[in-house]
């Protein structure tokens, strides 16, 4: 039980991120606090996925005819890459929520989302 605590701590790592995101997007009041919870939810998933294309001994996908290696010792480029663009739509993601965030402060004079409610209705 230990050694697969051990070999798979990232994942647990992973998990322990994904679940303080959502807490704090689900249980703070605060609209600040909720994009910070978004944003550790979303990169506890990047840092998963780019965990994923690693590997241990794995070399780039570059043929090169002096060694002779098969396709399990290439590591794979797809999750990285991938996970590139998902940093760029999380970047602009955010900068949009935080002029949103700008806007709603000057109209309400608040980030709370229950005061924001109340003086809707």
């Amino acid at each position: 039980m230990m050694d697969f605590i051990v070999n798979n701590f990232n994942y647990f790592i992973y998990v322990l991120l994904m679940m303080v995101g959502l807490y704090a997007m689900m249980a703070k009041k605060n609209l600040v606090k909720k994009l910070i919870g978004m944003n550790i939810f979303q990169w506890s998933i990047i840092l998963f996925f780019v965990s994923t294309g690693a590997k241990l001994g794995g070399t780039i996908p570059i043929i090169d005819a002096s060694r002779e290696l098969t396709a399990n010792q290439y590591i794979n480029p797809l999750p990285h890459v991938l996970m590139l663009t998902a940093i760029v739509v999380g970047v602009g993601t955010t900068g949009v929520s935080l002029a949103l965030l700008l806007s709603i402060f000057r109209r309400f004079k608040t980030l709370d989302e229950d005061e924001i409610v109340r003086k809707l209705r």
